[in-house]
């Protein structure tokens, strides 16, 4: 029996046009200010002719599927789920400033004993073009189980030994 609150098949999709800001916000948060994305006039020397989006960039929109899968996913009364990475993250094209790029995640494998689900992701731009591709574990992490209380809704704490000045009883 599946006690993740996902199924093979859910999916969810993401729709951004990564814009000149996106691109230089994220050099200046990570500080990745290579002529690959910030210098228009050494990338139009170049093979690709203009600058082009941080792969990183692209990941973070991944991201935002899973977050975006968690959201439409039932809360687990007992678990919080988290991102436990990604695998196999390919880019096959690159993805240019102006690109529209259309995000698809889609859950292909669950392991319930483990509280993990997989899915992939395909990232196309405008021209239907797949420009990226990954894999992506999610992973319901348990709870720690409430602390009982006591009436009056007071928690009940039992003190250590050492808490207690080393006094027993």
């Amino acid at each position: 029996m599946n006690s993740l609150p996902v199924r093979i098949g859910d999916c969810v999709r993401f729709r951004k046009t990564v814009s000149e800001s996106d691109v230089y916000l994220f050099a200046g948060i990570t500080g990745d200010l290579a002529p690959n994305h910030v210098d228009e006039e050494t990338m139009r020397r170049s093979v690709y002719g203009r600058r082009i989006a941080h792969g990183a960039l692209v990941v973070g929109f991944m991201s935002t599927c899973s977050t975006r899968m968690i959201e439409r996913a039932p809360p687990l009364p007992d678990a919080t789920p988290v991102s436990l990475g990604y695998d196999r993250i390919r880019f096959l094209a690159p993805v240019f400033i102006g690109d529209t790029l259309e995000l698809t995640y889609r859950i292909v494998a669950l392991e319930p004993e483990r509280r993990r689900s997989r899915a992939r992701i395909e990232v196309t731009n405008q021209a239907g073009t797949l420009v990226a591709v990954a894999e992506h574990i999610l992973k319901w992490v348990d709870d720690p189980a409430p602390a009982p209380e006591r009436e009056g809704g007071e928690e009940v704490r039992e003190a250590s030994s050492s808490a207690r000045g080393g006094e027993v009883g």
